[in-house]
């Protein structure tokens, strides 16, 4: 592939992953600003959580009910911080990989919370949308174009050269 072409294609990703960043930035930023209706008890975390633990089974119904919930101011905090930080990462790409794994992981807890594993209609909700888009942050390069990482990782222009002695025959 050509330079162009390599330049072209980095250049979407780098949309699609300033998007992406903007995505979890919508989500967080308000988590923020309206903390009363977020967190607990009466806030969206408390009933989310409350109606989860309904849904759920197994190993995810006993960790929301025996440590999500007792300590769900603790959850809640990480939630909307979490959602921030991923945000601003991929916004500004800035350890771009990193913040794809979290946001991956964020959106697979919220799909488990609702119970969406169940289903085939999972691949359409907008929390299987914010975990394709973190997963593509973590397997290419969106990072390294009009990002933090691409300083951060820059890689050297200049190969080295070693020297080779050749016996002559």
């Amino acid at each position: 592939m050509n330079r162009l072409n390599d330049r072209t294609f980095a250049t979407w990703f780098a949309i699609l992953r300033i998007y992406a960043g903007l995505f979890w930035l919508a989500h967080g930023v308000p988590k923020f600003l309206n903390g009363p209706m977020f967190m607990p008890p009466n806030g969206f975390m408390g009933q989310m959580i409350a109606r989860a633990t309904l849904s759920s089974s197994g190993f995810y119904h006993d960790f929301l009910l025996n440590i999500v919930t007792p300590n769900i101011n603790t959850f809640a905090e990480l939630v909307r911080l979490g959602e921030v930080l991923v945000g601003l990462s991929l916004v500004f790409g800035l350890l771009t990989r990193v913040g794809g794994i979290v946001g991956c992981f964020l959106a697979l807890n919220y799909m488990a919370a609702a119970g969406e594993f169940r289903s085939v209609t999972t691949m359409g909700t907008l929390d299987a949308a914010a975990f394709v888009l973190s997963f593509l942050m973590i397997v290419v390069p969106a990072g390294r174009i009009f990002g933090v990482d691409a300083v951060l990782f820059r890689r050297s222009a200049v190969q080295r050269v070693t020297p080779e002695f050749v016996e002559e025959p």
